[in-house]
């Protein structure tokens, strides 16, 4: 089976879809609607064989199209699903967050009990190979993982159109925006769901000198987030946005009694100064506790995935998760229950940092059917 996207938003991140959509064997993109001119015509270079459509609907509706891929501004996410739903529901591939009002949760429960067909929610960061080595060698390693760290110290918020990016109504806010991904794997690693989370957070360097229609960006640049869960695993997200100068962009650690397991993971290479030489390679640490000694492995990523995108070859990866579910063989790997979870967390951490008080993640508002944050 061919897979024959119809593709709803080709911006930035839109265009590394496209990039590794065409590394997928048996996969094209057969429909693209993005409403603006100048990313409309890098979309169309980079997929020609795309019919360009005017309307979400006319993507939908395309006979060809056999699947979909959403990629537009997070606040848009949840109504497109919503509308595709009214359509002609096909199995969908949809970029994170999955929401961005609190006041929305109901209907994304409404649209995880309805829709017939498979959504799988787009997270890239658990298909970066290190990061998946660390996630499949962990338990053994570390005997239990009682401590589970993420670094990520990277470059601001980059430009997008309209810099709908910069302002916490349309993004969520930077905890939900960026760290979903983080959130995610938090909780993919500690096998439950999260109980509390504390954090603290603000806007210290980034977009303060910036304008738009007289409004100052009041999105986030830096934050630490404690988040516990069911199974007694604390985690900790440190955040820092102003910190491009970094060896390393990512940086994940999970201890337990027997020993300590790290991925180090480069940013993009369209990054790296060319004066450095090569950029870094990512890496595995293993550190046990007996024989004490840290064992140290490279992961390389295949040069035609870092060059097809900005997220160490995971999007190819995802893509090739998600073509199994589109041909029947498996169910999405990331559920619309796990992109609520990575939003939810998102959102406590945001309540949390704004009001100093740590969030129960046990009340019935943080429950898949809640309101989050109308209590």
């Amino acid at each position: 089976m061919t897979l024959r996207y119809g593709i709803i938003g080709c911006g930035m991140m839109g265009q590394e879809h496209l990039r590794n959509i065409a590394l997928i064997d048996g996969a094209s993109v057969a429909a693209i609607f993005e409403p603006d001119p100048a990313m409309r015509a890098l979309a169309a270079a980079l997929a020609p064989g795309a019919v360009m459509m005017n309307t979400l609907a006319d993507v939908v509706a395309h006979p060809a199209v056999n699947c979909l891929l959403i990629v537009s501004p997070n606040f848009m996410h949840l109504a497109q699903l919503e509308e595709i739903a009214a359509i002609r529901p096909l199995p969908i591939l949809c970029e994170k967050p999955l929401f961005t009002d609190p006041a929305d949760a109901p209907r994304l429960a409404a649209l995880r009990d309805a829709y017939p067909a498979p959504i799988w929610v787009a997270m890239e960061y658990r298909y970066m190979p290190p990061v998946a080595r660390l996630i499949a060698q962990a338990e053994a390693v570390t005997g239990g993982i009682r401590m589970l760290t993420i670094r990520e110290h990277r470059f601001p918020f980059l430009e997008k159109v309209g810099d709908w990016n910069r302002f916490n109504r349309n993004t969520g806010g930077t905890l939900v925006e960026k760290c979903c991904h983080f959130f995610d794997l938090m909780r993919l690693i500690a096998g439950c769901d999260p109980v509390r989370v504390m954090a603290s957070a603000g806007q210290g360097v980034n977009h303060l000198e910036e304008r738009y229609d007289g409004q100052t960006p009041d999105i986030w640049d830096n934050a630490y987030v404690i988040v516990e869960f069911a199974n007694g695993l604390r985690a900790m997200l440190e955040l820092c946005m102003f910190a491009e100068g970094a060896r390393y962009q990512e940086e994940i650690s999970a201890v337990g009694p027997k020993g300590k397991i790290e991925c180090l993971v480069p940013g993009p290479g369209r990054f790296w100064p060319a004066h450095l030489g090569e950029a870094p390679v990512p890496k595995v640490i293993v550190s046990p506790r007996n024989p004490k000694g840290p064992h140290e492995l490279e992961v390389p990523v295949d040069p035609a995935l870092l060059a097809a995108g900005d997220h160490n070859g995971s999007t190819f990866y995802q893509h090739q998760g998600f073509a199994r579910v589109v041909r029947g063989k498996v169910r999405p790997e990331v559920s619309l229950l796990d992109g609520w979870w990575a939003v939810a967390i998102g959102m406590a951490a945001q309540e949390s940092a704004a009001t100093g008080r740590a969030i129960d993640l046990t009340v019935a508002a943080y429950t898949p059917t809640g309101v989050i944050g109308q209590r």
